[in-house]
């Protein structure tokens, strides 16, 4: 028997701080074998097929697979499904909208890297770009530390405008503005650049997880400290080859960090740079919680065999 949610079960499902803390030793696990594949195609028209597999994590007896569309101007821009399967029988335990999904896991994650990352004392943050994934991430980073000023940049006013209080004329008015910053936008052109920067900032990006996108410049992203989530993918098809850099440019990853492997400087003079491509295991990690969260919930259960 499967069971199915949709968007509004997994929004309704989701505690921001059990998945946050489920997320953080997550990143703290031994690295899963075989390694995480990442496939991507170009569709004829606007469109980008991608698959994400196999989500795997120590002490979980499931895994996952995604598949999403891509396209960038429809509403919701992603969709498909992420799969759950026992991992000694195969069995189809649930399946979910990969959109869901998808903003839960990366703006959580993206919230428990940028509070690890940034100054324990900053507390003035900004968005560029205020889609479904800033949102997601507001969310984590509310709970993770109080923030004295939120303001948000995004082509679309009314949506900086429903994210937060305060908004930016553009991007780099943001920078300006937050000790914090977290880029989430589909640019393929840099948005910030080092001189739109200072000194003991930190800079989340969120959207160079593909190839061709980009919202930092090389010059940015050769500050001293520059953090990924998996280095081969964000030399494969993240960041640092979007921008023509090689993995010399990264500092570790937040693996390295939570585990103290690599220090943090947490100086007021050292820029701190997050920008991670997305793992299938964050994947797992939310889907089997949310599986082990669904029998007193209201769901739907199928049986694909029948």
């Amino acid at each position: 028997m499967t069971v199915v949610l949709t968007r509004s079960q997994v929004d309704a499902l989701i505690d921001v701080d059990e998945v946050m803390a489920m997320l953080r030793e997550g990143f703290r696990a031994p690295t899963a074998t075989p390694a995480p594949l990442r496939v991507r195609t170009d569709l004829p028209g606007p469109g980008t097929a991608t698959c994400l597999m196999p989500g795997l994590l120590p002490g979980v007896p499931a895994y996952t697979v995604k598949v999403n569309a891509k396209f960038p101007n429809s509403v919701p821009a992603l969709r498909g499904v992420v799969c759950l399967h026992d991992l000694h029988t195969g069995e189809l335990l649930a399946m979910a909208d990969s959109a869901s999904i998808t903003a839960w896991r990366t703006g959580l994650a993206a919230a428990v890297g940028t509070h690890t990352l940034a100054r324990p004392d900053a507390d003035t943050l900004g968005f560029i770009g205020a889609g479904v994934q800033a949102r997601t991430t507001l969310a984590g980073l509310r709970r993770l530390r109080p923030w004295q000023h939120i303001t948000a940049y995004d082509l679309d006013p009314a949506r900086a405008r429903d994210l937060a209080p305060h908004v930016a004329a553009d991007a780099s008015a943001v920078a300006a503005s937050a000790d914090v910053v977290v880029l989430a936008t589909w640019s393929r052109q840099p948005l910030l650049h080092a001189p739109d920067t200072r000194p003991g900032q930190h800079l989340t990006s969120l959207g160079a997880d593909e190839p061709g996108k980009c919202e930092l410049s090389a010059d940015l992203l050769r500050t001293p400290q520059v953090f990924f989530d998996d280095l081969e993918l964000a030399y494969a098809a993240g960041a640092l080859v979007n921008t023509g850099l090689d993995a010399t440019a990264a500092t570790g990853t937040l693996t390295d960090v939570l585990g103290g492997d690599v220090p943090v400087s947490g100086d007021d003079h050292q820029t701190t740079v997050y920008a991670p491509i997305g793992l299938p295991w964050q994947d797992l990690a939310l889907m089997w919680w949310l599986h082990e969260q669904t029998s007193a919930a209201d769901v739907t259960i199928i049986d694909l065999l029948s």
